[in-house]
């Protein structure tokens, strides 16, 4: 669904109408029509509004599979021991047998709805319908954000590595604190130089005012030239340092949603007792980690039961479940 309310073709402005009838049986009937026709806008807008779909990957299921996922076949610790042998010129090569754990992911239902009065529909008020979709959209999206965010957050601190710059001010964003989220994540994610997938620093995860930091660097962080570029930089600011991708998040940040979970509800802890924000960095090189299975995408029915009330709704549900399979790719930060 687009943020921008476009007014529909005469063909669905008759529907809006029917679906206002005090004939209960045209009514539902054409509130069926509508929430059919919506589902499909709403699954797509669903997936675009959120901001985990770049980070997991979503794995469609078919009913009754099994969400089961294997781990990688080297343990923690032991990428760096990559085998070969001399063969001896007769015989046969040794054999080296491999076996991998794995892991149920589990899923469940998350579900939104919405309603407005039978007037609306009666008057053909497209816009109140087109709003009451965006609404049921965003309650999806609200959902899969946090429970996606949550997982991610949840993995950080059982990793139990954190971060942070000690020679900068309270409360500042360095690009030192990059470079060491960047050694951090190479040297704790397991291997040595010629290791397979080996740990990368990719993404970093921070709050708005932490971006905003950047165009207040100073000739103690950034040459002048640099600082020229931040200057005239568009909405966003510079979004790469050192190959490493930059989002801001409003829900990082001191006080905020995120941070006060991993604070609050996951006991976990920033660095010095001066620091204040969280940064989260991800490595999203390999997509083999972060997974979102569905067994079920968002779908929308109308609600009958709503008539009698003199009202029109629809609610719609969608079956998935998140896993980070390993935390090696997640790091902590703070300043």
């Amino acid at each position: 669904m687009s943020n921008k309310l476009t007014r529909p073709d005469d063909a669905f402005i008759s529907l809006i109408k029917r679906s206002g009838s005090p004939d209960k049986v045209e009514a539902l009937s054409a509130q069926r029509e509508i929430a059919k026709a919506l589902e499909e806008p709403l699954r797509q807008g669903v997936l675009v509004g959120d901001v985990v779909s770049n980070i997991f990957q979503a794995l469609t299921m078919e009913p009754g599979t099994t969400t089961e996922f294997p781990l990688d076949l080297l343990a923690p610790g032991e990428e760096d021991e990559h085998v070969a042998y001399t063969n001896p010129g007769h015989g046969r090569i040794p054999e080296r047998q491999v076996e991998g754990d794995y892991v149920m992911v589990p899923t469940y239902s998350i579900s939104s709805s919405i309603d407005y009065l039978l007037r609306y529909a009666r008057d053909a008020r497209w816009d109140v319908v087109a709003r009451a979709a965006q609404v049921l959209e965003a309650g999806f999206v609200k959902k899969i954000n946090d429970d996606g965010w949550h997982t991610i957050l949840s993995a950080a601190v059982d990793r139990n590595i954190l971060v942070y710059d000690s020679d900068a001010a309270a409360g500042q964003f360095t690009k030192r604190l990059v470079s060491l989220m960047k050694t951090v994540m190479r040297r704790n994610g397991g291997g040595n130089t010629a290791s397979i997938n080996r740990g990368r620093l990719t993404d970093i995860y921070l709050s708005p005012e932490g971006l905003e930091d950047i165009r207040n660097w100073g000739v103690d962080q950034v040459d002048e030239v640099t600082r020229r570029e931040i200057y005239t930089a568009g909405e966003g600011g510079i979004t790469r340092i050192f190959g490493v991708n930059l989002h801001d998040l409003d829900e990082l940040g001191q006080g905020q949603e995120y941070q006060e979970f991993f604070d609050n509800d996951l006991s976990g802890s920033l660095g010095p007792s001066s620091d204040v924000e969280l940064v989260i960095g991800l490595d999203l090189q390999s997509n083999d980690s972060f997974l979102m299975p569905m067994k079920q995408q968002v779908q929308v029915f109308e609600d009958d039961t709503l008539h009698r009330h003199q009202k029109a709704g629809m609610y719609g549900w969608a079956e998935l479940g998140f896993a980070v399979l390993d935390n090696r790719r997640v790091l902590a930060a703070s300043f």
